[in-house]
């Protein structure tokens, strides 16, 4: 049997909160570690995912930096507006959200759904992003099977949330399939049993919609417009799009460095958090 992997042993002597804040009338949920003096940084999760994605990765950024991980619009515990959701519904979230926070500047780091929100982020607002971090990112390409893959596991988990559907969808973003990942799944299926949330998931399911996502797809225009410092990080078994997509996306962002995180899927800060957190800060924190 392999070792029961806890979000609690994650978070064990980590000086962190949970809460929730007023954001142009979204209440937002949180999670925050380190000085709020310090250079604001926040993470952004995927696609039905919610902050504790990176429950892994606040220990370290807490040294450095005032750490938030959210949930975004309509995920997790924070308001579903009940609309189709694309990136420019995101994107005013976030930049309201830094508005609550006092933070007129952030390192941006998202994952998946939430590195489509940074780039186009800071494509649109490169006054509010300081350095950005796109984790396999998506925005930038429409694969049909893909697509599919994740409205059918998505859709499941939410309609009926049950261990295995839940577990489906979390087993799919990782590269050892063989752990059980319970505290995550129970989180997410925590989650996706609140009244209403089926609904909640077919509107984020929107951008999975061909129509819809063209319009808020990433190209060389908005790619080659990022000002900000920026690391795209991709892994060598990531679900969504091979390695020659993370270079592709790297190769339109002026000045982007590319790195790979081996033996891992959709989520290298959950998997491998210790080679993650090292990449992320030794970014963050370069000249």
């Amino acid at each position: 049997m392999s070792e029961y992997e806890s979000v609690w042993c994650d978070l064990q002597g980590v000086a962190f909160s949970q809460g929730y804040l007023n954001v142009e009338g979204v209440r937002t949920r949180y999670l925050h570690a380190g000085d709020r003096n310090r250079p604001a940084l926040v993470f952004l999760h995927g696609s039905g995912g919610h902050a504790e994605a990176y429950v892994r990765n606040l220990a370290a950024h807490a040294e450095h930096f005032s750490t938030w991980s959210i949930d975004m619009l309509g995920h997790g515990y924070t308001d579903k507006p009940g609309h189709p959701l694309e990136i420019e519904h995101y994107v005013r979230h976030l930049i309201s959200f830094l508005d609550a926070i006092g933070a007129a500047r952030a390192h941006i780091s998202g994952e998946s759904l939430g590195g489509w929100v940074a780039a186009r982020a800071a494509y649109d607002r490169p006054g509010r992003v300081d350095k950005l971090v796109l984790n396999t990112a998506g925005g930038s390409q429409a694969d049909p099977e893909v697509m599919q893959r994740i409205v059918n596991l998505s859709m499941a988990a939410a309609a009926d949330p049950t261990w295995e559907t839940v577990r489906a969808r979390i087993t799919w973003l990782m590269a050892d399939k063989s752990k059980d990942y319970a505290d995550i799944v129970a989180s997410r299926q925590r989650v996706y049993r609140q009244p209403g949330f089926v609904d909640a998931m077919r509107d984020i399911m929107a951008l999975q919609d061909p129509e819809i996502r063209a319009r808020n797809l990433l190209g060389p225009q908005e790619y080659g417009g990022i000002t900000a410092p920026t690391l795209v990080v991709w892994t060598s078994d990531d679900p969504t799009a091979d390695i020659a997509e993370g270079k592709r996306i790297a190769s339109m962002i002026p000045g982007a460095r590319f790195e790979v995180l081996p033996e891992c899927g959709h989520w290298p800060q959950y998997e491998a958090p210790a080679a993650f957190d090292a990449l992320h800060l030794e970014f963050l924190l370069g000249g």
